[in-house]
């Protein structure tokens, strides 16, 4: 999975734009050691507090994401909760317009290796704080 995360962030591209996806599967399934990590990172990486602190609420903070990173919010709330339907094509379709093939194929494994990582640390009940840098 460490390998997974790490080769998908770098085929992102953007470790700013990957945080925010983490952090809002994250958010979306409770992991507060990732949350607390992802959180650490992101502000290394200069992601403001106000973006951090409106991302749960990103589809009403229009002007604070912009279309690629709402585009990615969106295909990681549809994989995260992917219990629910199944990742709505519009959703997809709107993600592949503002990736490319291969950035896309990033996104989706990112996606699928942070919540990996939720489900194990949220599974084994680890509390934040254990991370550092």
């Amino acid at each position: 999975m460490s390998s997974l995360s790490a080769v998908a962030t770098k085929g992102l591209g953007d470790p700013a734009l990957a945080e925010l996806v983490v952090i809002r599967a994250s958010q979306l399934n409770h992991c507060a050691f990732c949350l607390d990590m992802h959180l650490t990172i992101a502000r290394q990486y200069g992601v403001s507090e106000r973006k951090l602190g409106l991302l749960a609420a990103w589809e009403e903070a229009e002007d604070l994401f912009d279309e690629r990173e709402r585009a990615a919010l969106a295909l990681t709330e549809a994989v995260t909760v992917l219990t629910e339907c199944l990742v709505p094509d519009e959703v997809y379709e709107t993600a592949a317009q503002h990736f490319g093939d291969a950035e896309l194929a990033h996104l989706v494994g990112l996606i699928v290796a942070i919540n990996n990582w939720n489900r194990v640390m949220v599974s084994r009940r680890i509390p934040p704080g254990g991370y550092t840098p």
